[in-house]
């Protein structure tokens, strides 16, 4: 099949207009005229996913976060990016991000699953979409009542990480839950305005964490990469149902950072 026949079916599913004006999304490298055969799925185009997906076979790579989100005005080895440019290019694999109109239209369902949330609703609300309202992020119940620390355990094996922060007594009790994957401090008061008794998402930072805890509710920082690898399991198994003649293939999964 060729780039546009996928970018078309990508582009039907997860429309570019759904994405933040801001965001940059879409085929970024590449000719969609061309054929392919083995599309490979990363969270981020890393130096190290890009030899992965060359040694795999892949003539198309597809990520979550864009590699390119500002001006280039140069293409060259002395950038890590334009080094990947290079490679992509040198190689013959188209690559295309699927960003934030995915984190509306795929991912704020995608991860109020994985925490088994109940009775759930929109938290940030972007646009109407065929009568009904899509944004970022989900609120709902939580399948039980549980502990501060019962909760975080629970979200740490729900996403099977090896750690997770968490600001707010341990001991309190908690059932309203509010998500947000990636970094999603900025909808806080989205999740207060909710009556979220804790709120799961990433990149929080110690003023953050301290403030809404003083505002009565709890926080969980399950990490950037920690609430969003899940795009590669759940994009494959969209890929290979809707092309089951092509094949798909992920990126390890492996956490940007140590904790010792």
């Amino acid at each position: 099949m060729k780039v546009k026949e996928l970018t078309q079916w990508i582009e039907k599913k997860y429309p570019p207009q759904a994405a933040e004006d801001w965001d940059n999304v879409g085929l970024l490298v590449g000719d969609d005229e061309k054929e392919i055969h083995h599309v490979f799925l990363a969270l981020d185009l890393t130096e190290e996913t890009l030899f992965e997906a060359v040694e795999k076979g892949a003539d198309m790579i597809l990520t979550h976060h864009p590699m390119i989100f500002t001006n280039i005005r140069k293409i060259n080895n002395h950038t890590f990016t334009g080094r990947k440019i290079l490679t992509l290019i040198r190689k013959g694999i188209s690559y295309y991000a699927m960003h934030t109109n995915y984190d509306v239209l795929g991912m704020a369902q995608l991860s109020a699953d994985y925490l088994q949330l109940k009775d759930t609703s929109v938290l940030s609300v972007t646009e109407e979409r065929d009568g009904k309202e899509e944004g970022f992020g989900r609120v709902g119940m939580l399948p039980k009542r549980m502990t501060l620390r019962e909760c975080a355990l629970f979200v740490k094996e729900a996403y099977k990480l090896n750690d997770v922060k968490v600001y707010g007594p341990l001991d309190m009790e908690v059932e309203r839950a509010a998500v947000c994957t990636g970094a999603g401090k900025s909808m806080i008061e989205e999740a207060l305005k909710n009556h979220a008794q804790v709120y799961v998402t990433g990149d929080i930072d110690h003023h953050t964490g301290i403030d809404t805890v003083a505002q009565g509710m709890a926080l969980i920082d399950a990490g950037h990469y920690g609430t969003e690898y899940i795009f590669m399991e759940a994009m494959k198994e969209e890929l290979v149902k809707a092309f089951p003649d092509m094949e798909v293939s992920c990126a390890k999964v492996k956490s940007p950072y140590t904790i010792l």
